[in-house]
């Protein structure tokens, strides 16, 4: 029997979860382990933060949804992973042995790489939907009575569609309320450009994000560093395209929203062979450990480096069917070593990305997410907005039903020519 732990019960700890247990032997025993009882949906966060979804719309309780596929569930949250000895470190003191670790953990919200960022400041943030929550309750205040905002991705974020989606949303719920013509809104973002999201662009993302801020009246500031933040006024540094201070920017605000850089989280920050500097897993070409043959990761809390130099710095993304595609290969190679193979899948990491405008929005593919790729398309659309609607709640769905891919959804995406799989040789 093998034991297959999977720390972490988000958007890649639940597939991972139900994809590795049907694909493991009669025997082996799958466990999740989550400090929150609770899985999210994350990308519906901005939507909660401007009260068009509650918390309980985009909530699943994990422990009946892993219990009905028979996949253990520990409601804790890990001190520490000691590799060299195949242990898990809990909270209360407990430890947890494992054959085989998937670490899905997300990452650690960087809030204390800018003085003043974050919900405990001065800024809110739609990472976590406590903390969207958080937002909402602001936005009610702010709506009262009407001001400057700003938003956008301070430097080193590196996921920076949801501060697309945001500001988008923000406008259209304000234009509802006809108080749009009172509210100034500047984009503030570490991105070279408009449109660049952390991967050189995909397709004419500049030219349709550059439009669709400018239809609405959105002004931007691009190499941008956020230097410090204080109630009410956010100071940032505008740079050349050298990477040279440009022009020092003083913006009054009375509502923000700027995402954080991310790290690694405590459990494994610092870690030797694990984690690079900022505590993200280092991973080979099939989700694996280099030096922890038995460590498998995926998701967010992944090592990428960035695509390309950029003035000010910006993380890859690594979200959406990047992460599906990531927790195919790494299933389909922990089942083939418990059977005595060969771990040689990988993931194609290709990106699918619905960016939600409120009323319209706009589709990215990058095939893979990290160029050069065989597809690069942008396209922008009212379809977008429904197309998002119906992928929460199809997601939601299939983590409710324990299903990592039903069978019309591999249908669909193949119609699509997108496999989440390399087509690798075999050897005779």
């Amino acid at each position: 029997m093998a034991h297959i732990v999977i720390l972490g019960a988000g958007i890649g700890g639940m597939p991972m979860a139900y994809e590795m247990k049907a694909l493991a032997r009669p025997e082996d025993k799958v466990t999740v382990i989550s400090e929150s009882p609770r899985f999210q949906f994350v990308p519906s966060n901005p939507w909660v933060a401007v009260d068009w979804r509650k918390r309980s719309d985009i909530e699943i309780d994990i422990a009946p949804a892993l219990g009905r596929k028979g996949i253990d569930f520990i409601a804790q949250a890990a001190r520490r992973v000691h590799p060299e000895r195949n242990e898990i470190e809990l909270l209360d003191g407990k430890v947890v042995g494992y054959d085989y670790l998937v670490i899905a953990t997300g990452p650690k919200l960087a809030f204390d790489e800018v003085p003043g960022l974050g919900p405990e400041q001065f800024t809110q943030s739609i990472c976590h939907v406590g903390h969207a929550e958080q937002a909402q309750a602001a936005w009610d205040r702010f709506t009262a009575d009407p001001g400057p905002i700003v938003v956008g991705a301070v430097q080193g974020a590196s996921c920076f569609g949801p501060a697309y989606e945001f500001a988008m949303i923000m406008d259209t719920d304000l234009r509802r309320r006809k108080i749009r013509d009172r509210v100034p809104m500047t984009f503030v973002t570490s991105e070279p450009y408009i449109g660049h999201l952390g991967l050189g662009g995909v397709g004419d993302s500049k030219g349709l994000l550059e439009s669709a801020m400018r239809d609405r009246h959105i002004k931007w500031i691009c190499n941008a560093k956020t230097t410090k933040i204080e109630n009410g006024k956010m100071y940032v540094t505008e740079h050349d395209d050298m990477g040279q201070p440009k022009r020092e920017h003083e913006l009054p605000f009375r509502h923000a929203m700027m995402l954080p850089a991310f790290k690694g989280v405590d459990a494994v920050f610092g870690i030797e062979g694990l984690t690079n500097p900022r505590g993200f897993i280092t991973i080979d070409e099939h989700q694996r450990n280099p030096q922890f043959k038995n460590i498998f990761s995926v998701g967010v809390c992944v090592a990428i480096p960035p695509v390309e130099p950029t003035p000010i710095p910006c993380g890859t993304p690594k979200t959406g069917y990047m992460i599906e595609s990531m927790v195919t290969a790494t299933a389909h190679n922990i089942a083939a070593l418990i059977n005595g193979k060969e771990a040689r899948e990988e993931g194609t990491w290709n990106a699918v990305c619905l960016a939600d405008f409120g009323d319209r929005g706009v589709a990215f593919v990058a095939q893979p997410q990290i160029p050069p790729r065989n597809a690069n398309w942008a396209s922008r659309g009212k379809w977008v907005h429904y197309a998002k609607i119906a992928f929460e709640k199809y997601f939601l769905a299939k983590i409710r039903r324990g299903k990592s891919e039903p069978f019309f959804e591999s249908l669909a995406l193949k119609a699509l020519g997108i496999a989440k799989l390399k087509q690798t040789k075999r050897s005779a």
